[in-house]
């Protein structure tokens, strides 16, 4: 190991729900501080679901994120109709599966082609890049525009969905809406072929590091929406034992928790659900996967970007078939919902775009919520993200400040930390 000083002080990284910094502290080449401080403030969307009519809360969370309104949302729907002991219908089923997949194919090209492809590419953000590639560029505005308006048919609008409520949909697509809409994906695959032979190119960086992975699981589809936890050290657990994986705690340098399961950290995201899910892709984006050298376990925290774009491949293919299935069903009007005057407890969960989500609630009688839960991906992942910075470190010493500055940069973007702003997020001072 090089035997050198390294004082990394980062003020701040900017993530869509505040703000955080990286601290990085090497004397004669021994790592004596690693963190990631998250000084972020509470948003206390719990807080706001008190008191409030169920069937606000799927309003009211959409809100904790721009681009993964409709998971939260979806988690916030479950939460609610498994509490309140409502079943939902096959098309409703259907209907949120597509409605999921478009928010998965929108967040992953948001994050692999704005905020990935610049740093392999040569550029400082995706603004530059819209001059030196811009058929990538273009190539990432089809994809999103593509995937947007999925959501927007099936949900009334792209974000902050509207038509989703308890029990079903408020609105349906047409059988004309959902022919367009098939076309165009079956349309996307060149596109998304193109996006593949791209990331074949890419030099990603070396690293390994075994963790443990978490993510729900289903035995017959590549799950999303509901199954049960399940890891790569081996354990299965139901929804409702959710906190028996999450294990919440404090640490001293971050107002965000962080949260450890069988190891001392785990990771959730795309990877995470490509190791324990592997099987259930789509023959094309597992054939796509291969193609990247990715078979589980995968532990190289940079290929969660690879794992979203398998992701995306999947979604496109998927959402094919299941708009055959609802055309092949015939859609239906289906009656809303009606309050019972029973309350309960209940849990949902979704697998978002960065990772295994919960929401759980408790509602009275009357329909109010009386108490909230809601534990998001990314505050799952800081221990894990720390511990990544820990093993990385030692392995760059030896190389130029800038260099250890960029490479650091990626390994926490690789984690798609909810970043709202440009590429080089972090602002890097070596004292």
């Amino acid at each position: 190991m090089s035997k050198v000083d390294v004082n990394v002080n980062v003020h701040h990284l900017t993530r869509v729900e505040g703000h955080g910094n990286i601290v990085v502290d090497v004397k004669n080449g021994e790592l004596v501080k690693c963190e990631l401080q998250i000084v972020e403030a509470p948003r206390f969307f719990e807080a706001m679901l008190r008191g409030r009519p169920y069937t606000e809360a799927s309003h009211i969370t959409s809100r904790i994120c721009g681009i993964c309104a409709t998971g939260h949302a979806t988690a916030s729907l479950r939460a609610t109709e498994t509490a309140l002991g409502v079943k939902v219908s096959t098309q409703t089923q259907l209907l949120r599966k597509l409605l999921f997949h478009g928010e998965i194919i929108d967040s992953h090209v948001l994050h692999v082609y704005m905020l990935v492809a610049p740093d392999f590419l040569g550029v400082g953000s995706v603004l530059p890049l819209a001059k030196s590639h811009p058929e990538v560029v273009k190539r990432a505005l089809r994809i999103k525009k593509l995937s947007g308006d999925l959501c927007a048919m099936i949900s009334g609008r792209h974000t902050h969905p509207i038509a989703m409520t308890v029990g079903g949909f408020t609105h349906l697509p047409t059988v004309k809406e959902l022919l367009a809409m098939r076309k165009r994906l079956v349309a996307a695959r060149e596109d998304m072929n193109e996006t593949m032979a791209l990331l074949k190119t890419l030099p990603w960086p070396r690293f390994q590091r075994e963790t443990e992975y978490v993510s729900l699981k289903k035995d017959d589809e590549y799950a999303f929406i509901d199954g049960v936890v399940a890891t790569t050290d081996g354990f299965t657990y139901a929804l409702p034992d959710y906190r028996q994986v999450t294990n919440e705690y404090l640490v001293p340098h971050s107002t965000a928790k962080h949260c450890k399961h069988n190891r001392d950290s785990y990771m959730v995201g795309a990877l995470a659900r490509f190791n324990n899910n592997y099987e259930q892709l789509h023959p094309r984006a597992k054939a796509a996967a291969n193609e990247l050298g990715m078979k589980p376990v995968v532990t190289n925290s940079f290929l969660n970007s690879g794992a979203q774009a398998v992701e995306m491949l999947h979604c496109l293919e998927d959402s094919i078939q299941l708009i055959d299935q609802l055309i092949d069903r015939g859609l239906q009007e289906e009656p809303l919902y009606q309050f019972q005057g029973k309350g309960g407890e209940g849990v949902g969960s979704c697998d978002v775009p960065r990772g295994t989500l919960f929401h759980d609630y408790i509602i009275d009688d009357d329909g109010l919520i009386q108490g909230a839960n809601c534990i998001i991906p990314t505050g799952q992942n800081y221990a894990n993200m720390e511990a990544d910075m820990r093993a990385l470190v030692p392995q760059i010493l030896d190389r130029p400040q800038e260099e250890i500055t960029h490479l650091m940069e990626m390994l926490i973007r690789a984690y798609d930390p909810c970043i709202s702003c440009s590429t080089h997020f972090l602002d890097v001072e070596f004292l």
